[in-house]
């Protein structure tokens, strides 16, 4: 049984990666409804939120029925990064997360995200700090390193254990190449038998199909992964690889009425949390996603993003459903832009481009 803290995650737990933009609670939601066993919120600013910045402390909402869920926090300095795990806090999410893994250059350029595995001791003094400053579970996700010469990540393990962390999520590549080439889940497998390692140890990068989860876990013993971009517009990735895992069989795909079915609360949710206007602006970047594999789609989807009424949008997702009422959406044509799915996940052998 995975734990963190007194939280109890299952055998091996699925976990939803925070993506800015994408995790906020709507998709979440529907993310949990098909088997996401924890859930992550976009990276908030620790500045932002001392600020009382509107969009930080909007990303602070959690809902009972997503649960377990996680705030994810970055920042570059140890004040500012204590003072947000306290607000953090006080709004009772289930656990605290350190983003060291996004690679953006704005975030970068600060010493925050990915741009502190320059600084190893300092990373740790940070992390040290939110430890320190809370008694939610901490967390951290971050990557190998920073660059091919500075793949310190089993070092960067030892050292945040140390210093309290109660999990570690692990990209599997380093900050320079961003999300480009494959992931090296080798390094990953290093960290987590590591006799030195007692924490839960999550693997993340190129995990697109049950069989690659399969893979991860016997070959490198992770506790359990971490999916991101493959969720994007189909959360039935999770009950896909439960299924698969527990029957050595697959789920047959969503049909057109499921996956509108899944659209349309993924919309209405949208609505309720961020109102009529933005709630139908910012849910406009999911349709092609949700309809990715779909012939000749594209007048219904330049409708979707034209329309700004629930009922409209509403009118031509019906239209959908009944227009390619029977059409089977391959599962390969959902996947990630140039993926060749690597069943092995062994670098030597597998070539790959695919997103975390």
């Amino acid at each position: 049984m995975v734990k963190i803290g007194n939280i109890l995650l299952g055998d091996f737990p699925l976990l939803l990666a925070p993506m800015e933009d994408v995790s906020d609670p709507p998709f979440r939601a529907v993310c949990k409804d098909k088997g996401a066993d924890l859930m992550y919120s976009e990276f908030i600013s620790s500045e932002g939120l001392i600020r009382d910045a509107i969009k930080s402390r909007q990303k602070l909402d959690i809902f009972p029925e997503e649960r377990p869920v996680g705030i994810q926090i970055f920042g570059g300095d140890e004040e500012p990064m204590a003072m947000a795990a306290q607000i953090v806090e006080a709004t009772n999410p289930d656990l605290l997360d350190i983003n060291y893994g996004c690679p953006v250059k704005k975030v970068v350029c600060k010493g925050a995200g990915s741009g502190i595995l320059k600084d190893i001791p300092k990373m740790v003094r940070l992390t040290a700090a939110v430890v320190k400053a809370t008694k939610l579970p901490v967390t951290v996700k971050t990557r190998l390193g920073w660059d091919d010469d500075t793949k310190n990540i089993e070092e960067v393990a030892e050292r945040l254990q140390d210093v309290g962390i109660q999990a570690l999520t692990i990209h599997g590549r380093t900050r320079t190449q961003m999300y480009k080439g494959h992931a090296d889940w080798s390094l990953i497998g290093k960290v987590k038998n590591n006799p030195r390692i007692h924490i839960p140890i999550f693997g993340n990068g190129d995990i697109t199909t049950p069989e690659q989860v399969i893979a991860a876990r016997q070959k490198y013993g992770v506790d359990g992964v971490m999916i991101g971009r493959a969720a994007i517009g189909y959360p039935w990735i999770f009950d896909e690889i439960k299924h698969f895992m527990a029957t050595g069989k697959h789920l047959p795909p969503p049909s057109i009425q499921e996956r509108v079915d899944v659209c349309k609360k993924h919309l209405r949710q949208s609505v309720s949390w961020k109102g009529d206007v933005v709630g139908i602006l910012e849910m406009r970047r999911h349709y092609t996603n949700y309809l990715k594999g779909l012939p000749h789609i594209k007048e219904f989807r330049q409708q979707l993003v034209t329309f700004s009424t629930l009922a409209a949008v509403e009118e031509v997702l019906d239209t959908i459903a009944e227009h390619y009422k029977g059409h089977i959406i391959e599962r390969a044509s959902t996947l990630p832009d140039n993926s060749n799915l690597p069943v092995n996940l062994n670098n030597e052998v597998a070539d790959c481009n695919v997103y975390g």
